[in-house]
């Protein structure tokens, strides 16, 4: 055979080779083609396993988002609180201090003391 003949071969031989190993991918199966009782029952038990195994993995993941949301808002609170008193600050240095109103005498709604 010539070289580009032993290449067009290997071609079309080579996804043969990988639907073999697909077979070995854990996941659920159809028991119900199982015709022997035992080995549905291996076979149910089999996906039993699997799907416990899912859920835990699921669970597990989930918990590590809960935490790291519960970290990142204790983390954005705290960064509230420092922005809340940066900003009290500023209001209360931007204010000027003012001595307390001494009553006008000009001013038209002004009482006058009575004079008795």
């Amino acid at each position: 055979m010539t070289g580009l003949k032993r290449l067009t071969v290997a071609l079309v031989l080579l996804p043969t080779c990988g639907v073999a190993r697909a077979q070995d991918v854990p996941g659920i199966e159809v028991c119900t083609h199982e015709t022997r009782m035992e080995r549905r029952t291996g076979c149910l038990q089999s996906n039993i396993d699997y799907l416990q195994r899912l859920i835990a993995k699921n669970a597990a993941e989930a918990q590590q988002k809960l935490n790291a949301a519960a970290a990142e808002i204790a983390a954005l609170k705290a960064t509230v609180a420092t922005l809340q008193a940066a900003v009290d600050k500023l209001q209360a240095a931007s204010k000027p201090a003012t001595p307390p109103a001494k009553p006008d005498a000009a001013a038209p709604n002004a009482k006058k003391p009575d004079a008795k």
